[in-house]
């Protein structure tokens, strides 16, 4: 199962609440307690804003802090990252992000993925060792509405048509999300239900993210 990526699926773990679901992997024997300090140094995909992606790493962040992790602050990420005149496009390969890893000095960095299509948001999360660029963890989530995500096709007109076009209330973030977001209006950030459903989402990501200690029984 997934040998592209190098890793035996030691750890699998699928989930569904409502209409909500994810899995996770991690390197095996791998010792998580050297990694202490870890940047999402992009959040790439279907978001388009500045603004919903720090809001959206920061919620990847805080699911570092509960397991141990040292999150850098996204704003030092993207001025650290400036100041070396890194470009986003650096950052397509394990190997880029991992060199922007070494810039930042950590010991590993985050890269996330998001795509919106029928009926889900969903994301995909990567940590990659800054030295190899090796995968020691990557975990998916999605989250949703049992109704089609009709706003795709047209995202471009922004979110308040892709609210209108969501459905019911649920569908009607998601649709907002993608309108919004993926219609690439630069200061956008999520509102208050789209953060609660992104949110969600992150969690289901990393609800199986090793933590950096053991814990304690």
């Amino acid at each position: 199962m997934r040998a592209s990526v190098g890793l035996a699926c030691a750890t699998v773990v699928l989930f569904a609440a409502g209409c909500a679901s994810g899995e996770s992997f991690v390197k095996p024997g791998y010792d998580f307690g050297q990694v202490d300090q870890v940047a999402v140094v992009e959040v790439e995909g279907a978001v388009r804003g500045e603004a919903a992606r720090n809001q959206i790493a920061d919620f990847f962040g805080m699911e570092l802090l509960v397991r141990g992790y040292g999150p850098v602050e996204r704003k030092q990420v993207a001025a650290l990252l400036a100041e070396q005149d890194f470009q986003r496009s650096d950052l397509t390969s394990p190997e880029g992000a991992a060199r922007a890893g070494r810039i930042l000095n950590v010991d590993a960095i985050l890269v996330v993925n998001v795509t919106t299509g029928h009926e889900q948001l969903a994301m995909t999360a990567k940590m990659l060792d800054v030295e190899d660029a090796s995968l020691l963890w990557s975990g998916f989530g999605s989250g949703g509405t049992g109704k089609t995500l009709a706003t795709v096709a047209g995202a471009a007109v922004g979110g308040a048509a892709g609210a209108a076009m969501g459905g019911d209330r649920t569908g009607a973030i998601v649709g907002g999300i993608a309108g919004a977001v993926l219609g690439g209006v630069a200061g956008h950030a999520l509102t208050p239900q789209e953060q609660a459903l992104a949110r969600k989402v992150v969690r289901k990501v990393c609800k199986d993210m090793p933590y950096r200690l053991p814990v304690r029984p």
